[in-house]
């Protein structure tokens, strides 16, 4: 009876994660997280406004679906870090995503936008319960690198028209910037010299709060609490001076009334035209977000020595946007300048971000009237000073010093999404990075081995003195042989040996191969044909057990020319042994004839 209740807690403990830590929950780690939120609070109150502006809705959206969404991934999420909302990149995204639809049909920004994060919560959660985290590795890093470089440029640009003061539209950066040319005589300078103050001392306090306060006697730990509640202090000040002088009657934009209350209670609209319309951009959000979501809980886990499992982030991320969609929000990922945040303020597990949501729900009931005088021109400065951290020119040096094809690869993806838009963008680097490991796969690296003199190890013809011998050939497969590389493997056989007059043996050494499907398998039964027809006799070294298990099951091991070895110096020395005893019984033969 106490194993079968230990075995359901262990699987229930699975999908809520909350069961484990929670089980060990101590003072000490109550203490910590509510350090750590008070901390995350602070930052995330400017942030969240300013997110729900990139995503094109009203500040308390940003405000909502920083609460529910935290709180449900404190449930089913895994990291002890991460911390879930909105972020830039995804807001972006889904502007650009509602854009469209809302042009296109009869609904509401504001529904669409529900009906889009209950739609990426709906796929992220399906992908977790049949365990496709996975997917994240066909993402190439450079790839999304450059994906998430190019969207740091365009919303730093898209958030000029706020600083500036002026109207400007688009979805790419060159219409963005040909709009904010257009309207180059509308620029409202007390506007303009708020957003250029506010992003000179955001950036400011990054890099130069810390070390000046610490310089004049600061305790560190209260210097990082500082450095981190800049945002706040931007925000007071700005907020106060757009009051006192009565600047938002100069034309100063400002946020004006925010709702007092809790996140409320909405539904989605789940009509099928508008799921059809909102699927694609939804499955670019989920896999994007996820993407972010677990390089950032991976990086924070590893610190601490800590599991992330990819399959139940899916769970928690999924639950996450279903419960904005359901709050009055819009789509969340985790954020890694929070989560970093986070992490560095002491976090000890999820409970963290509950004590933030709190936090937060508080802020939305008693402080919104507090940043009616808020001007838009800060909120513009907060969200540039965070994504140009985001830009990484650096990806593009070091790939084009790296690997050419790398290069092309992000650079193609920074283009198009600076030229054609974010969702363009994020498609053709889901492809690039697709095409690229299929291209990779699709021409396995072969190399001519011969044997290392007074060793048993065989090594590259080309990059080492080695013994060889004129009638036997050795190849090392590197790559698992499928469908894709099948047929290169068999050009590069038959491009080798077909002018090598000499040549009895080819012996395949697949120590590196753990995989063959069925159609390398008909190709290496195809092989092992044409062979034979020149008078060549195929043989195999270095098999693996599994893969020699299903070969053991097929035709090729009937009709093999040659033999299994187990080892390549096996093959080299019984082959040579052959040839040496053929050529002695043809000698042999020849002296008998008078």
């Amino acid at each position: 009876m106490v194993e079968k209740r230990t075995n359901r807690s262990v699987h229930w403990a699975r999908y809520l994660p909350i069961l484990g830590w929670g089980r060990t929950y101590s003072r000490q780690n109550a203490t910590n997280d509510l350090i750590a939120a008070v901390i995350v609070t602070i930052m995330l109150i400017p942030q969240s406004l300013a997110y729900a502006m990139l995503a094109g809705l009203p500040p308390e959206a940003g405000l909502y679906a920083s609460i529910v969404p935290i709180l449900l991934y404190s449930v089913f999420g895994t990291s002890r870090s991460l911390a879930v909302g909105p972020v830039a990149v995804v807001s972006l995204m889904t502007a650009a995503a509602i854009g469209d639809v809302t042009q296109t049909l009869d609904v509401g920004y504001a529904t669409a936008a529900l009906s889009l994060a209950g739609l990426s919560g709906a796929i992220l959660l399906i992908m977790g319960l049949l365990r496709l985290g996975f997917v994240a590795n066909f993402l190439s890093h450079p790839v999304i690198s450059g994906f998430i470089t190019a969207s740091g440029i365009l919303i730093a640009v898209s958030q000029l028209k706020h600083v500036l003061g002026v109207k400007a539209e688009g979805h790419n950066l060159m219409e963005i910037v040909a709009s904010l040319g257009a309207h180059l005589a509308d620029i409202n300078f007390l506007t303009l010299a708020i957003g250029v103050v506010a992003i000179g001392f955001l950036f400011w306090v990054r890099t130069g709060l810390r070390p000046a306060l610490v310089s004049i006697g600061v305790r560190a730990g209260a210097a990082d609490f500082a450095a981190k509640a800049g945002p706040v202090l931007a925000v007071g000040v700005t907020t106060g001076f757009v009051w006192f002088f009565e600047l938002n009657a100069t034309g100063v934009k400002i946020v004006g009334t925010v709702p007092q209350s809790l996140p409320p209670l909405t539904f989605p609209n789940v009509s099928i035209e508008l799921m059809s319309a909102l699927f694609m951009p939804a499955l670019l959000i989920s896999i994007i977000g996820f993407v972010e979501s677990i390089s950032v809980a991976q990086t924070l886990a590893t610190k601490k020595r800590q599991r992330i499992d990819p399959d139940q982030e899916l769970i928690g991320l999924g639950a996450a946007n279903i419960g904005a969609s359901l709050t009055g929000g819009f789509p969340v990922t985790g954020g890694f300048s929070r989560s970093v945040v986070n992490f560095d303020a002491g976090a000890d597990t999820p409970a963290a971000g509950a004590f933030t949501a709190i936090g937060l729900a508080i802020a939305a009931l008693f402080l919104t009237p507090l940043i009616y005088f808020l001007p838009k021109a800060t909120l513009a400065a907060t969200i540039i000073v965070a994504v140009l951290s985001l830009v990484d020119i650096k990806t593009l040096r070091h790939s084009w010093t790296y690997s050419k094809r790398d290069f092309g690869a992000v650079a193609a993806t920074m283009i198009l999404t600076l030229a054609l838009g974010v969702e363009i963008g994020v498609t053709a680097g889901v492809i690039l990075s697709i095409l690229l490991f299929l291209y990779d796969t699709s021409r396995p690296h072969v190399a001519e081995v011969g044997l290392v003199a007074g060793t048993e190890h065989f090594r590259n013809i080309h990059r080492h003195k080695v013994q060889t011998d004129p009638a036997i050939l050795s190849l090392r497969i590197d790559q698992s042989l499928y469908f894709a590389n099948a047929r290169f493997l068999e050009d590069y056989i038959f491009d080798r040996v077909i002018d090598d007059k000499g040549l009895k043996h080819v012996v395949l050494m697949c120590s590196a191969v753990n995989e063959i499907d069925l159609s390398a398998l008909e190709t290496l039964e195809l092989i092992n044909i044409r062979l034979h027809e020149l008078g060549i006799d195929l043989s195999l070294s270095e098999v693996k057990g599994p893969v020699m298990d299903r070969l053991g099951r097929s035709h090729l091991m009937q009709h093999l020319t040659g033999a299994v070895y187990l080892s390549q110096y096996d093959a080299f020395c019984a082959l040579r042994s052959k040839i040496n005893a053929d050529q002695t019984d043809q000698g042999t033969a020849l002296d008998a004839v008078p």
